[in-house]
């Protein structure tokens, strides 16, 4: 739900296709980089309020793990797509009250009302909800080192052909049905509950009890929580007045089959989640250490599967604030606000000693370059100058049209400073930065002068505005299609009035850690360094997301880039982390 989200929010800031004729100009607010990725930030922030009914919740999973920076203007925005999501949910589940939609409102859809006026908890009840959390940090943290495993290994075969993705998603299918059948056979036939306030066995897709084939009056544990949807394993788990309707047996073999199942099945070609997995795998072992502790707490075992779920969701996605809430909107239980924040707490501060959180692994996996909320502590003793790579390509003020041709072949950047020699300047001038969409645009149009002249604002009169605000969304035109002849390939093309004149600078001998801060929080893709002194080149190099990755600035730093001190950069990052 969250992904679908982004994507339909993704494709709304996009204004449609023009090859279809489906455009929106009504939606050119989002043609820029920074709107969009509000406004799939809050796409996002609407797939989990659909999928969990927490509306405040998902604004701060929002918070916490998507936006890379945040400002009151999205704050309200992902505010305001969340109420709606959460007014047009009621009312879709109103009309579906008459059983008319299927499961959805029945069950489908995920809520878990555990209220209870009389939950009440003491000193005695705190030390086995530190134990939880504890583990539930070890558990997280190793769940998340063998997830990244696993997607690596995913990785090297998807990259052979589509018939290996195919071929292991059709093996993980089969390996999957054939263990959840065969497992309810190792589970015992348990008695129907005397006080059970529903058919037992229950018939069809939801409920608490499956039969499995047990004789009349009894029910399969194990067979109640494989054979039900997601949402209804999670309920009987968080059920509360049921602590005699499972095993110890049952519970670990769940969980056990949940942990590794969830881990394999994460990153084939067939869609799944990890939120849900989770919360199931952290009900299952939450509940287990709910039996084993049961004489010693008055907690029941229904609030012991919340609390470890909470600690298994801790543990792996490492989230506090947007975690407490979504659980406290999922379960409609604020008497266990106290308790889920210790557990949550504790799960994250034991699993941050160990890896980052799953999210972070899987996207380091991909090679993005994604750029924490702190800094690392090795970037305070750096200065730009240090990772500042070249050579470094820059263009004229008017600059000759056959040059920035060949800097666009020959390069991949997206962006080229603009310099200027003052006829009365004995050194050059930085005069702004330029795109690279923007110069394929200009070479596009021909705007081409037969002498280096400068145009001034009479240029624009050639370009509309949104052929310039759509840029920089990934779908522009290559420099290859542009076909140019030897006659205009001499002629040049006047920058100055498509530069940005007043781009963000930083001195090359600025700390890497204030210009990694500086960078993340205004949202910056380029960010430019220049010289301590006047003279020389009026730009030493341009600052990237990639510059600031960890495995870029141990790579160039001269201390680190020797082989003798290969473990040192392998274990540098990781023992300054602790600290």
């Amino acid at each position: 739900m969250m992904h679908i989200g982004a994507c339909i929010a993704s494709l709304l800031g996009q204004g449609g296709s023009r090859r279809y004729g489906l455009t929106w100009k009504w939606i050119r607010f989002f043609k820029n980089d920074r709107d969009r990725r509000d406004l799939v930030t809050c796409g996002s922030a609407a797939g989990i309020a659909a999928a969990f009914r927490a509306p405040v919740g998902g604004v701060l999973f929002a918070l916490e793990e998507m936006a890379s920076w945040w400002t009151s203007g999205l704050l309200w925005r992902a505010f305001f797509t969340t109420a709606v999501v959460a007014i047009i949910l009621r009312a879709l589940i109103d009309v579906c009250l008459s059983g008319k939609c299927g499961l959805f409102g029945k069950g489908g859809l995920i809520m878990f009302d555990v209220y209870s006026a009389n939950i009440s908890y003491h000193m005695a009840d705190v030390p086995p909800v530190l134990l939880l959390g504890v583990v539930g940090g070890i558990l997280g943290s190793l769940y998340n080192f063998l997830l990244d495993k696993v997607l690596r290994v995913y990785a090297i075969i998807n990259k052979k052909s589509v018939s290996y993705k195919i071929f292991i998603a059709c093996t993980i299918s089969i390996f999957t049905s054939c263990l959840l059948f065969g497992l309810p056979w190792l589970a015992s036939c348990q008695p129907c509950p005397l006080d059970s306030t529903e058919d037992c066995p229950t018939i069809g897709r939801s409920g608490n009890y499956k039969k499995f084939q047990c004789p009349p009056g009894h029910y399969n544990d194990l067979a109640s929580l494989i054979f039900n949807t997601n949402d209804d394993a999670i309920r009987n788990l968080f059920s509360k007045n049921t602590d005699a309707e499972f095993q110890h047996s049952t519970m670990l073999i769940f969980f056990v089959t949940c942990f590794i199942l969830s881990i394999i099945s994460y990153g084939v070609v067939a869609p799944a989640g990890l939120f849900v997995p989770v919360i199931v795998t952290g009900a299952s072992y939450g509940r287990f250490v709910g039996m084993l502790f049961s004489s010693h707490t008055n907690l029941n075992h229904g609030l012991f599967a919340v609390l470890g779920a909470a600690s298994f969701l801790g543990g792996s996605m490492r989230m506090t604030v947007s975690l407490c809430v979504i659980i406290l909107e999922l379960t409609n239980n604020l008497l266990l606000l106290p308790m889920i924040m210790i557990v949550l707490l504790v799960s994250k501060t034991v699993a941050d000693a160990f890896n980052g959180n799953i999210y972070d692994l899987i996207m380091k996996a991909k090679g993005f370059p994604y750029l924490e909320v702190h800094v690392e502590p090795y970037m305070r003793q750096l200065t730009v100058a240090d990772v500042v790579t070249g050579p470094l390509q820059v263009c004229h003020g008017n600059e000759k049209v056959g040059n920035i041709v060949h800097i666009l072949k020959t390069t991949n950047h997206q962006g080229f400073p603009v310099i200027d020699e003052p006829p009365h300047s004995e050194s050059p001038v930085l005069y702004g930065l330029i795109l690279r969409a923007h110069l394929i645009t200009l070479l596009k149009k021909r705007v081409f002068l037969r002498t280096p002249v400068r145009i001034g604002s009479d240029a624009f009169r050639h370009f509309s505005a949104d052929e310039f605000a759509k840029k920089g969304l990934g779908n522009v035109d290559k420099i290859e299609d542009i076909k140019l002849t030897e006659e205009e390939m001499e002629m040049f093309l006047d920058l100055h009035p498509f530069t940005n004149a007043s781009p963000y600078t930083v001195l090359e001998t600025m700390s890497l850690a204030k210009a990694s801060t500086l960078f993340r929080e205004v949202g910056l893709r380029h960010l430019l360094v220049i010289p301590k002194r006047t003279t020389g080149s009026p730009v030493v190099g341009i600052l990237t997301r990639h510059d600031f990755m960890p495995e870029h600035v141990l790579g160039l730093h001269p201390l680190l880039v020797n082989s003798k001190w290969k473990p040192l950069r392998i274990a540098l990052p990781r023992f300054l982390k602790i600290f």
